[in-house]
């Protein structure tokens, strides 16, 4: 049976004593960051100018060694030196900082990414530990970290305790961040009792078919005829966010050309501001939750549209509402989710005119303009919601209407239909999101990543 690793986070309640360790914590991985890649682009300068020069290659500077344990022991010979008050965090946040650069530099040299950068104070703090004592703590409703001790959860652990004490589960790492307004811990753990992800599932029926399309002013309109009203959380915190903004704007906030620090109140507005933003996004995350979990209940089979969200968020006009929606978190929680309960899922080709295509007749349309939003085939005479008649196409992908489907469709499927041949051809091209698919783990729920 294969090992699967999959992420519990737990929100914090921390002692002012234990925050502070955090900040530092979370400040310290940075530092060695910033150091260690002042030593890396200070080499490569070096040797560029004795290249300059004329200064052959064996009598050149030698390279310094970029992975994680040669820069982690050229911190250890400086640390004295650069950072005296080092001692006070655990070591494991300056092996973090080396660890993040290595394969940062790893990344940009297998052409993945370009040169890192300097780690900014105004990042989101993360400390990440690996060794030391750190998992749960004496009870369920505590955690425990090197050097804070136990900390208070928000809630309760117990779904990773079971597993630890059944022996099912054995915490490798641990991640602390802040985030959404509040401190977390994210604890990386191998688990042995499930299903390896290179077994597929057992599939249920192929009976109830759906077609999803996602929208705007509809967040989703299924084949079945019903529509999900977009919740629009952002736009309806628009008003309290102004005021939280403006009230910000008039404070005295941080200037880095003159050195000047941010005023308690400038830093109560902005807290203000973030927690306004924090509640946007759970209310986001909390509505797509609720509407995944219903459809793999509900559905056997699921079809969705592979949108290029990334790129439609360019139009400045429609950018918010876009973002607003969630259409990527949406497939990515439908995704783990259906793979975990074996219903199969289909993304249809992103070239694929499920809007401009007749679902009665198949007839396509050259050009159809946003404002129409009922669908006239001039064919057959068949008059519909667009977004209906769209989501009616996505379902026939499958034999929705029959409820056989064509052939095996693994999750994530790509499929392109050919409505001149009557026939449907799978690309077999797997989505993104297909083996990496992630899960929200608020209030201590599962997370994914294999």
């Amino acid at each position: 049976m294969g090992v699967v690793i999959r992420a519990y986070l737990f929100a914090l309640d921390p002692t002012d004593g234990q925050e502070q360790q955090f900040r530092s914590h979370c400040g310290a991985g940075p530092f060695a960051y910033n150091w260690a890649l002042a030593q890396v682009k200070a080499n490569w300068n070096q040797r560029r100018a004795e290249e300059s020069y004329g200064i052959p290659e064996p009598d050149r500077t030698p390279w310094i060694t970029t992975s994680a344990y040669c820069l982690r022991k050229a911190w250890n010979r400086a640390k004295d030196d650069v950072a005296p008050w080092w001692a006070e965090n655990s070591k494991e946040a300056y092996a973090s900082g080396c660890a993040n650069l290595a394969a940062a530099l790893k990344n940009r040299r297998d052409g993945r990414a370009r040169m890192p950068r300097f780690k900014s104070k105004r990042a989101r703090p993360s400390c990440r530990f690996t060794t030391g004592a750190f998992g749960l703590g004496r009870d369920r409703r505590h955690v425990r970290l090197p050097r804070s001790g136990e900390i208070r959860t928000h809630e309760s652990t117990r779904k990773l305790a079971r597993r630890v004490e059944a022996e099912t589960a054995r915490i490798i790492s641990a991640t602390l961040s802040f985030q959404r307004g509040r401190w977390h811990v994210s604890f990386t753990v191998e688990l042995a009792d499930v299903v390896s992800p290179d077994v597929t599932p057992a599939v249920r029926g192929r009976e109830r078919v759906v077609g999803v399309d996602l929208g705007i002013t509809a967040l989703a309109t299924l084949s079945t005829g019903e529509t999900i009203t977009n919740p629009r959380h952002l736009d309806k915190a628009q008003r309290e966010l102004r005021r939280a903004q403006r009230r910000a704007s008039r404070r005295r906030g941080p200037d880095r050309r003159t050195g000047q620090e941010p005023s308690n109140r400038w830093r109560k507005a902005n807290d203000r501001v973030s927690r306004l933003h924090a509640r946007v996004g759970n209310q986001r995350r909390d509505a797509l939750h609720k509407l995944t979990t219903r459809l793999v209940g509900e559905f056997d089979t699921i079809v969705i549209e592979d949108l290029h969200v990334a790129g439609m968020v360019r139009n400045r006009r429609l950018a918010r509402r876009i973002a607003d929606a969630g259409w990527g978190e949406f497939r990515r929680q439908l995704t783990y989710k259906a793979d975990a309960a074996g219903v199969r899922l289909v993304v249809a080709d992103r070239w694929f005119a499920s809007s401009k295509t007749c679902s009665g007749c198949g007839a396509a349309k050259a050009k159809l303009a946003l404002s129409e939003r009922r669908y006239v085939c001039t064919a057959c005479g068949l008059i519909l919601d667009r977004d209906h008649n769209a989501a009616l196409n996505l379902a026939a992908l499958t034999g929705g209407g029959t409820g056989e489907l064509p052939r095996e469709q693994p999750a994530g499927t790509h499929v392109r239909p050919d409505f001149a041949s009557g026939s449907e051809t799978a690309t077999g091209r797997p989505h993104s999101g297909q083996r990496h698919s992630r899960k929200d783990v608020a209030h201590g729920t599962e997370l994914h990543v294999s």
